[in-house]
């Protein structure tokens, strides 16, 4: 899983667009870009694209939060159609993740947005309570920005302020605590396409491993990024294959360099990665 993108549930031209694309994940909406007199059209069309053929890419739904009272609905339309998994959104705690896991007749991935109400910052850490189901944690900067009274989350040269990397910097730290993979937000800008790939290096730098798109157009730029190189790759199997013949001691030298059991898990997880990625 490396690109997510985000498409109305009640546009089909735009979901059937989404479908035919290259994103790893296409997040079918039902929250934020659905208008409340539009909400129980998204569903309907939602579950009659979720039950027919599944070819292409995984298909989840955003659900509207709990504490809009509108989840129990969404579900009740979706789940019988068999989405792939759940987008979740506004969850302060794990214990929203719980929540929303009885609501449901069978267990689904589930994929948080867990930074988006203030209250929100403060339970980052709790979120592996939630695990097996909970799959996948994200951060959002608009609605958070929004509730902390901000005129915006970026300064002037598009670099995001302080509060927003704090929620950035927390939801990976978050998302690793609980062992599952984080998720970068999205890059509102779709046009530009090299402030894209430089948020993107980023990110995966940090240790993100996917990142949300809101266009078509930005998926490419976001599946090569967190595709690992050959040169990566290559890499990290000839540190497995020296720390092997060394007999896996603590720490091995190559090429001039100390190496030790941090390195070796970091190259084992890229090496999976990939592998998931190709499967």
């Amino acid at each position: 899983m490396r690109s997510l993108l985000f498409v109305p549930g009640d546009q089909e031209r735009k979901i059937t667009k989404a479908l035919d694309g290259d994103a790893d994940v296409v997040i079918l909406d039902l929250e934020d870009s659905v208008a409340p007199e539009c909400k129980q059209a998204a569903r309907a069309l939602t579950a009659e694209v979720l039950s027919s053929a599944q070819s292409g890419p995984k298909r989840y739904v955003r659900v509207n939060p709990l504490s809009s009272g509108l989840t129990a609905q969404d579900l009740d339309h979706v789940l019988p159609a068999g989405p792939d998994g759940i987008l979740q959104p506004k969850t302060e705690t794990g214990d929203d993740v719980i929540s929303l896991k009885n609501m449901m007749k069978a267990p689904l991935p589930i994929i948080a947005i867990a930074t988006e109400t203030a209250s929100a910052m403060f339970g980052l850490g709790n979120y592996a309570r939630a695990a097996p189901d909970l799959i996948a944690m994200t951060w959002g900067a608009e609605d958070l920005s929004n509730e902390l009274g901000a005129a915006t989350s970026r300064d002037e040269a598009g670099h995001l302020t302080d509060p927003y990397r704090l929620a950035r910097s927390l939801c990976l730290a978050g998302a690793r605590a609980a062992d599952v993979e984080p998720v970068d937000t999205v890059f509102v800008d779709f046009r530009d396409h090299d402030g894209l790939h430089n948020e993107c290096i980023s990110a995966a730098r940090d240790g993100f491993t996917a990142k949300l798109a809101i266009h078509p157009d930005q998926v490419a730029v976001i599946n090569d990024v967190f595709t690992p190189s050959v040169d990566a790759l290559a890499e990290a199997n000839r540190l497995i294959e020296a720390f092997a013949a060394a007999g896996n001691p603590g720490v091995i030298k190559l090429d001039g360099k100390m190496f030790d059991i941090p390195h070796l898990k970091r190259a084992k997880k890229l090496i999976s990665r990939a592998g998931a990625i190709a499967g």
